[in-house]
């Protein structure tokens, strides 16, 4: 006869059988033994273009049950952004995304991360060091190319532009900068002035006020970004000028920017894409043990508004 503790181990050892059954059952879509932790470290949620990236990869994660998507904000401050990829670090979450403002001071707490082994997804903005395991962007040389081309064209090789650059020490500023300045300095008869808008509409408000009551006057804009270009127009409106009056060319195509390519107060915008549907793609195949390229490039492009009904904004 068995007793009640036999009953037990038989109970046990069959359970144990059974759930060994179940999971070779499940199939290609349990890819994960446990829940598994992404985190994302953004420089900041003030900026629409780095909010809409954090909403789109959270909302991309969760069609994966298996996945829980944490986030930080670092309001622009770079220290910030390095204790909250410490704290990152210190719960070993299993995959990191880092959206910094910062290329050079943030190296050696990602290269720690990279070496503990917590797989590192750069996004947008590069950063010194190859201590990551991708790096998700798109050609920023060619948007400052693109912008000065289709500005010198609408000039006819001569006047007065306004570049108006994001952050100093993010890669993509200088970039784009770099693309830009490469190709308008073909045309010696276009004088270029900048400022500095460190991508905010706000601070693009302060520069513009200035630039008005210096009664500076501007035959084109290149604003490194939709969102300080949104800021300009409002300056102008304030100030009852004209923003048809100005070629006014800015980056990331959003739907602020459709509405003002329609309305004519936007000559044109450059495509640059949020990357985050690519960010959870790479961490899909990370987390499956697969390998993901260390560059993963996206395409930019410019639009005007002949293209406005056919190409779907940013966000």
């Amino acid at each position: 006869m068995f007793s009640a503790a036999n009953y037990s181990v038989i109970f046990v050892v069959i359970a144990a059988v059974t759930v060994a059954f179940l999971a070779t059952l499940v199939g290609p879509d349990a890819v994960f033994s446990k829940e598994k932790v992404i985190a994302f470290a953004q420089d900041t949620l003030a900026n629409d273009y780095r909010k809409a990236q954090v909403f789109e990869v959270r909302d991309a994660v969760l069609q994966h049950p298996d996945l829980k998507f944490v986030y930080t904000d670092a309001n622009s401050q770079t220290s910030l952004l390095i204790r909250q990829i410490e704290k990152f670090i210190a719960a070993n979450v299993d995959v990191l995304i880092v959206g910094t403002n910062d290329a050079e001071t943030v190296v050696p707490v990602i290269t720690k991360a990279h070496q503990r082994g917590i797989p590192v997804i750069i996004l947008d903005r590069g950063v010194n060091t190859s201590a990551y395991t991708t790096f998700i962007h798109s050609d920023n040389v060619k948007i400052g190319e693109i912008a000065a081309q289709y500005i010198a064209e609408q000039l006819k090789g001569q006047g007065t532009v306004l570049l108006f650059e994001g952050l100093q020490k993010a890669d993509v500023t200088q970039l784009r900068s770099k693309g830009f300045l490469n190709v308008i300095s073909k045309y010696t008869k276009i004088r270029v002035i900048k400022r500095t808008g460190n991508y905010l509409r706000k601070d693009a408000i302060l520069e513009m006020e200035k630039l008005i009551d210096e009664k500076v006057h501007l035959d084109a804009i290149f604003s490194e970004s939709d969102s300080m270009l949104s800021g300009v127009r409002s300056v102008l409106y304030r100030y009852n000028l004209d923003p048809k009056k100005i070629i006014m060319v800015g980056c990331d195509y959003t739907s602020e920017a459709r509405e003002a390519l329609r309305q004519g107060t936007q000559t044109a915008s450059i495509l640059f894409p949020l990357g985050s549907q690519q960010a959870v793609d790479a961490v899909i195949k990370i987390l499956k043990g697969e390998k993901v390229p260390y560059h993963i490039l996206i395409p930019v492009r410019l639009v005007t508004q002949e293209d406005i009904e056919t190409v779907a904004p940013v966000f």
